[in-house]
């Protein structure tokens, strides 16, 4: 088994490779259970409120800190932390799906940031990037001080072989991989590709359910955890970390994947997508896309978020004498949307799984013109079934700055505010 179910998200979780890994009473005896080391990797503040604080106790062959000194790492030249702070367009941005890279290429060297804001050094905002990976990490290994990963893949599955244990997601699940945990990614179809959320802020966590009451959105239960599994290997291997924005390397003479046991609330976790409860309008409008959120890093201010990740699963539409997609906007927070599988129901053409869209602060943005006639003439008396979609949005109370290489790629749709030209007046002041 490598999975377990969380007795509820956030909530402690125990396991062990070994029977009497785990110490019982106390987490650091004076000597641990077959010779192991104790480590706890704390992920918010030794203070921070019970319900909110993670950190883990692992017991290990060797501690964190048995590797050689860093130095600088000129891989992942793609990925970036800092968005500068000069003035950038308003307008709508749209790009086509990356292709895959010609050379052998893995999880981390692969990854490109598209937007950003704030940066980790303040613990606040977020990096977006997307992926393309054609080989698995099989001597080297990856952490990331500057912030939570949460990956969204869009083709090919993911194995992440954590010091936790083992997740293996694919399109359709998600994952996250908490601040400063060791991890390498498997590649089990030889390529793959999504999209990536790197967490500055708050750690994630499942919104409050308010008004809606105790069931619905995305439960608790359906969160899976790792269980222990290590690796007793010795060798000559690379971990890389990133720290302030920068990527650094350190030889490692044995496999940093070697918890025999750990218990705690700072772990790696995985979802499916598929099981989220669709909450929505039963009798007139389209609700907010708050209502689609699986979990958010909140902020100091209520009910404003860091981020907030929302999702557009299949659904049903009811609504009567309402126009059914998302209505045109124009938001303070900034939005930017990805597609994993099928259409997305407020667009004819031209966003395609693997592709993305940003929509910022005060942008307007709706459905395209082909859309908005189809919808404004539906029988609404009849409900919709969307079967064949699933795209999601990043959402932050930041201006989400798109990088220069996100700008500069041939991937820009150029022609992207053309799907709004064919909006006719009907105005007629003498036909109410």
């Amino acid at each position: 088994m490598t999975l377990a179910y969380l007795s509820g998200f956030g909530n402690s979780h125990a396991t062990e490779a070994l029977p009497g890994a785990l110490p019982i009473g106390r987490n650091s005896p004076q000597k641990c259970a077959y010779g192991l080391y104790a480590e706890q990797i704390s992920g918010t503040a030794f203070t921070a409120p019970r319900a909110v604080n993670r950190r883990s106790w692992t017991y290990r062959i060797r501690p964190g800190v048995a590797h050689l000194p860093f130095a600088p790492y000129e891989g992942a030249q793609g990925w970036q932390s800092h968005f500068g702070s000069q003035p950038f367009t308003p307008n709508q941005l749209r790009w086509s799906p990356p292709p895959f890279p010609d050379a052998p290429t893995d999880f981390v060297d692969g990854m490109v940031t598209w937007a950003g804001n704030g940066g980790p050094e303040a613990f606040n905002g977020v990096g977006i990037h997307l992926y393309t990976a054609t080989q698995s990490m099989h001597e080297r290994f990856f952490y990331n001080a500057d912030g939570e990963l949460l990956i969204v893949p869009q083709e090919g599955r993911l194995r992440l072989e954590t010091e936790m244990g083992i997740l293996e997601i694919e399109p359709l699940e998600i994952a996250v991989v908490p601040r400063g945990i060791r991890f390498r990614v498997i590649l089990p179809d030889g390529r793959a590709r999504g999209y990536v959320l790197e967490n500055f802020g708050a750690v994630l966590r499942l919104p409050e359910l308010g008004p809606i009451g105790s069931n619905g959105l995305a439960n608790a239960r359906d969160f899976l955890a790792p269980v222990a599994r290590y690796e007793d290997v010795e060798g000559d291997f690379e971990l890389i970390g990133k720290f302030t924005g920068g990527f650094w390397t350190a030889r490692i003479d044995h496999s940093p994947l070697d918890v025999v046991a750990w218990h705690g609330t700072h772990y790696p976790y995985k979802y499916d997508l598929r099981h989220f409860n669709v909450i929505g309008s039963i009798s007139f409008d389209h609700p907010d896309p708050c209502i689609f959120s699986v979990l958010t890093s909140p902020t100091d201010t209520a009910g404003v978020g860091n981020m907030d990740f929302a999702i557009f699963p299949p659904r049903i539409l009811t609504m009567q004498d309402t126009f059914r997609p998302p209505w045109y906007h124009r938001n303070i927070a900034s939005e930017f949307m990805g597609l994993i599988h099928g259409i997305y129901d407020a667009k004819a053409e031209g966003f395609l799984p693997g592709g993305a869209s940003l929509h910022n602060c005060m942008t307007g943005h709706g459905p395209d013109a082909n859309t908005f006639e189809k919808a404004s003439n539906a029988d609404t008396s009849k409900p919709d079934y969307l079967r064949d979609t699933m795209a999601f949005m990043f959402e932050t109370r930041g201006i989400i700055r798109p990088t220069a290489q996100a700008l500069q790629s041939p991937l820009l749709q150029k022609d992207y505010y053309q799907c709004w030209q064919g909006l006719p007046k009907h105005f007629n002041p003498n036909q109410p």
